[in-house]
């Protein structure tokens, strides 16, 4: 499944969780199927952990949202939703210091509104993390051009 999402999303300035400029963000980068699904992998920097050597639950669900939000615009980048409901399955501590990959996936979308889920895997497989997400189309006065300028969403090489 992960292996068919080679279309590389774009990426924000200043955002959290893919902010190519933000100095304590993750730094993230996103790929799609052109369909339904995103994938992503990530190695969090210490500095995330919440207890020691377990990365901070909030990390862990902020990486869930982004990927599964995500999951929506794999067939136009453009289609920003905002999460308006998430719910969080903690399975397993996820551990610093290694590879994780984030996958999104979109269940229903009609309208404005989509369900979508996903999980944060461990390198032995296991899923450590799921969520499941309600979504909405992103409110007009958030989408003005002023906005979407300080945003610069772009791909990066």
């Amino acid at each position: 499944m992960t292996e068919k999402c080679t279309h590389q999303q774009p990426n924000a300035s200043m955002c959290y969780v893919c902010g190519r400029d933000n100095p304590v963000g993750l730094k993230m980068t996103f790929f799609d199927d052109g369909d339904s699904t995103v994938t992503s992998k990530v190695t969090p920097a210490d500095y995330f952990q919440g207890y020691p050597g377990v990365l901070h639950g909030g990390v862990v669900a902020s990486i869930l949202d982004e990927v599964v939000g995500r999951s929506v615009m794999a067939g136009d980048h453009h289609h920003f939703m905002m999460t308006v409901n998430m719910t969080v399955q903690y399975r397993h501590p996820v551990p610093m210091g290694v590879e994780l990959t984030a996958i999104g996936r979109v269940i229903k979308h009609k309208g404005r509104i989509a369900k979508a889920q996903g999980e944060l895997v461990l390198p032995d497989g296991t899923i450590a993390c799921e969520a499941s997400l309600t979504l909405a189309n992103m409110p007009e006065q958030l989408a003005d051009e002023q906005r979407l300028g300080a945003l610069d969403w772009r791909v990066d090489d």
